[in-house]
């Protein structure tokens, strides 16, 4: 039995796909790798294994005990932790009900809802700062009201983005579920947690991952608020190796990897719902 040939259009197609997979993962290897060199072999030799003499753990054993990271990670995993989860339950109700009930103003509202996408951190960042510190909130030195200064911003900024991705899973979902369970006298909320949730949990993971992502990320806005050093987040002590690093590359390229584990960990263990998510929603019907 012969094979088939495979077109020359899906070896073009996977020889590009593999090209730019090789240019993203490339660069985190090469961090890995330099994160276990000695420091004076970084500049001269970067791009051979760090194997015999050439390897140690001193980059991590000193990155370690020069930065608090365990409160780092402590208030990184606060701050995103609770930004993800009033994120899910705000827009998973905003988006059932936007889809699912007419109401006055319904238009406006989701006009309001695309609008607030179109607007970065960087544009409302200062009067955000200034209200929260005429609330009491901002600025105060404590490190729970700091945190909660960080964590309101950034569930307003990934409301709306998370809305409309969850719109277009709930529109999937069909309505003679709801209508059967309401039938059989089930509430309202009844309905939402019991067949919204579960027909759609794929795309809450997905709102879920990207927005505990963008919360770990998010250096900018952390910057304006946590100050003091028993508050600073992980992005924040990496900006402050860095500075403070000078040449000592394998330091700095330690200090990353550690940074970067738990987003590493997160992707791996539900990175099958990014892709199930993002393209379930997008199909109807």
């Amino acid at each position: 039995m012969e094979r088939k040939k495979a077109p020359v259009s899906k070896i073009v197609t996977y020889g590009v796909l593999s090209l730019w997979a090789l240019t993203t993962i490339y660069p985190f290897i090469w961090v890995i790798l330099n994160s276990f060199r000695k420091k004076g072999l970084i500049i001269s030799d970067s791009f051979s294994l760090p194997i015999g003499e050439a390897f140690t753990w001193e980059n991590y054993l000193t990155a370690w005990e020069r930065s608090d990271f365990k409160n780092a990670y402590l208030n990184s995993f606060v701050i995103s932790g609770t930004v993800t989860l009033v994120v899910v339950i705000l827009a998973g109700l905003a988006a059932y009900g936007m889809v699912r009930y007419t109401f006055r103003g319904k238009g406006l509202l989701y006009s309001l809802i695309m609008a607030g996408m179109m607007f970065p951190v960087f544009s409302t960042i200062i009067p955000v700062f200034r209200l929260e510190a005429v609330l009491g909130i901002a600025g105060t030195g404590k490190r729970a009201l700091s945190l909660l200064a960080v964590i309101l911003p950034q569930i307003a900024g990934n409301l709306c983005f998370s809305i409309i991705i969850l719109m277009g899973f709930i529109q999937s979902v069909p309505i003679e579920l709801e209508e059967s369970a309401y039938l059989d006298g089930c509430s309202v909320f009844g309905i939402y947690f019991h067949i919204i949730i579960p027909a759609a949990k794929s795309s809450f993971a997905t709102v879920a991952i990207f927005t505990f992502l963008w919360s770990y990320n998010d250096l900018f806005t952390q910057s304006f608020f946590l100050r003091y050093p028993q508050e600073r987040a992980i992005t924040g002590l990496l900006n402050e190796i860095s500075s403070q690093a000078g040449v000592n590359y394998g330091l700095m390229a330690a200090s990353v990897v550690l940074v970067v584990i738990p987003v590493l960990v997160v992707y791996v263990m539900l990175q099958k719902h990014i892709i199930k998510g993002l393209t379930a929603g997008a199909i109807k019907g």
